[in-house]
């Protein structure tokens, strides 16, 4: 048996999202509050039987693995270390030689940090310098310094490795946990220590804040790169904000370690950072696990301005609602300002601007936008981030921000557009769909094959037209089970649908929950208006692409090819129009 099946088969699927969300039984399932959403009438099911959850508000379902994938914001490598660990199962057992060796040695750094954290925290109460240092100067409260095992790493060369060699550690094995310096002796010293935890709260790393200014030492000091700490996917404060991620709606990200501490001390505890490192595409993917409502704290100077347009892109690509927050002038950073006025730190997350806007607002400020050129170096530098803007609506609502700002027509801003889309001849048409819309087009399918599993009647009015417009393979593979079976009963996955069943079990879910107690006349009913439904959006979606394609072949001379098109798009126009009476 593989590890995923041994962890599965020890679990429940009720006792572990039992520990998430509040359950009720309702006849054979189990229902509850979406963890995902703000909804108030319980639409969560879990089936016992199934092993599987879904979720109607948000139209996610899945097993034991994905829920803690979405409720915990890890990646199912993750997912699988946390419920190995509930369930009492060794992953190493089941691991090749060469991922043996590798386990036992992050075992072994991983004990090591663990053992360094406890060492850090002892030498932090018995040194009063940086006792003081701490409690008062950073006024870190006794309840913080346990949640991100706050310490102190004496000022002494070998005193840690000393210390745990004499636990049986070797020298290899606090190389990989990144413990040592290029000379063999202690990589931190004479600093006011904080662990780097991963999501589970297991220590990965630290970073070392200096407590007196030495010539040529870094203020604070990271572990480097090792065999349990990537600081391109590390996200800081991540374990001790999930809750407080998911209760808020929103996650704040700051630029340093010490702003999460002092912010989770006031009662933000949503904050979190990608410190010591600029934000990746992996550090996004993580938080928008929990949330896509991201808003951003960071530091209000050409490096900060940088990072935040770096951002926006990532953003874009992930798919994430990207906000920043302005600090006031007479606080360089969230430590800072929470350590002055937490009500400050409060109304400054709560104002936090789309970020274009934000950028609009900068740049304006920046530039002389009264001027010829000032004009023109901000719709250039405004322009070039709109247009990573995939959803059209979006990109136009800033688009005309961006022409009301310098006082010229929407129309005037368009043709710069033209000009910097160089060989374009006009701006980009394809519509690019947002994942709200993607989402909600595939719900429909899954309705479709719910309503199609629990009344075979209604599987008569399945068609192979619709067979290849699916958007998912597990919904095309279910697809044309039920088109080609009409009569087949799923209460046992037959063989050829096995390796998709935690869907077919998800569909199946919704049948029972939504479509069994309807009569068998409204079930065919909501089945031609599911498949209407999907045939009108299939032919908008091929009357925007031969729109596209006609202009490719006007741009490039094309007449034949642009006759036939035009032909074939008058006939779907045609087939919409008679689809809308």
């Amino acid at each position: 048996m593989e590890a995923k099946e041994e962890v599965r088969a020890r679990l429940d699927i009720v006792d572990v999202i039992g520990d998430y969300v509040q359950l009720k039984r309702a006849g054979r399932n189990f229902k509850g509050l979406s963890p995902f959403t703000s909804e108030r009438t319980p639409s969560f099911f879990v089936s016992p039987d199934k092993q599987i959850w879904h979720d109607f508000s948000s139209n996610r379902g899945g097993d034991v693995f994905s829920f803690v994938m979405e409720a915990e914001g890890l990646d199912f490598k993750a997912s699988l270390e946390m419920l190995a660990r509930k369930a009492g199962v060794d992953l190493a057992m089941y691991a090749s030689s060469g991922d043996q060796k590798l386990a036992a040695r992050r075992k072994r750094a991983a004990a090591a940090l663990d053992l360094s954290a406890k060492y850090y925290q002892a030498s932090l109460a018995r040194n009063q310098h940086a006792a003081k240092y701490v409690l008062q100067t950073r006024k870190i409260l006794p309840k913080t310094i346990d949640s991100f095992l706050i310490g102190y790493a004496p000022n002494a060369d070998k005193a840690l490795i000393q210390f745990l060699t004499k636990k049986g550690f070797q020298p290899k094995e606090l190389s990989d946990a990144g413990l040592v310096n290029r000379f063999g002796g202690d990589l931190f010293r004479g600093r006011m220590m904080v662990a780097l935890q991963d999501g589970n709260g297991q220590t990965i790393g630290f970073t070392g804040r200096i407590l007196e200014d030495i010539p040529n030492a870094p203020k604070y000091l990271n572990t480097p790169q090792t065999i349990l700490y990537d600081k391109s996917r590390h996200v800081f404060g991540l374990s001790q904000a999930k809750q407080a991620i998911r209760k808020s709606g929103y996650v704040v990200l700051v630029e340093g370690n010490l702003d999460v501490v002092s912010s989770h001390q006031a009662g933000f505890a949503m904050t979190v950072a990608t410190a010591g490192t600029a934000m990746t595409e992996h550090h996004l993917r993580a938080l928008s696990r929990l949330s896509t409502d991201i808003r951003l704290a960071y530091d209000n100077d050409k490096a900060g301005l940088a990072a935040t347009e770096r951002a926006i892109e990532i953003a874009a690509v992930v798919g994430v609602e990207l906000k920043v927050i302005s600090l006031p002038a007479e606080a360089k950073d969230p430590d800072e300002l929470v350590r002055q006025d937490p009500k400050s730190w409060q109304q400054a997350i709560e104002a936090a601007q789309p970020a274009i806007e934000w950028l609009i607002d900068h740049y304006a400020e920046a530039l002389d936008i009264t001027s010829a050129s000032g004009k023109r170096q901000f719709t250039s530098s405004m322009l070039s981030l709109t247009a990573k803007i995939q959803d059209p609506v979006e990109r136009e609502h800033y688009e005309t921000k961006v022409a009301a700002r310098i006082g010229v027509s929407l129309e005037t801003i368009h043709s710069k557009i033209d000009q910097m889309a160089d060989q374009e001849k006009a701006r980009p048409k394809r519509k690019v769909k947002t994942s709200h819309q993607i989402a909600s087009e595939s719900a429909y399918y899954d309705d479709l094959l719910a309503v199609a599993i629990i009344d075979p009647a209604c599987r008569s009015m399945l068609t192979q037209s619709l067979a290849g417009s699916l958007p998912r393979p597990e919904q095309q593979r279910l697809y044309d089970y039920l088109l080609h079976n009409k009569d087949a009963s799923l209460t046992n996955i037959p063989k050829n649908l096995q390796d998709i069943d935690t869907y077919v079990k998800i569909v199946i879910l919704r049948a029972e929950t939504r479509y069994a107690p309807w009569s068998d006349q409204d079930r065919y009913q909501e089945t031609a208006r599911l498949i209407r439904h999907i045939e009108y959006e299939n032919k908008k979606n091929k009357r925007d692409t031969l729109i596209d394609q006609l202009r490719e072949a006007e741009q490039s001379g094309e007449d034949q090819a642009a006759h036939q098109l035009r032909e074939q798009l008058n006939v779907v126009i045609k087939e919409i129009a008679r689809g809308k009476r």
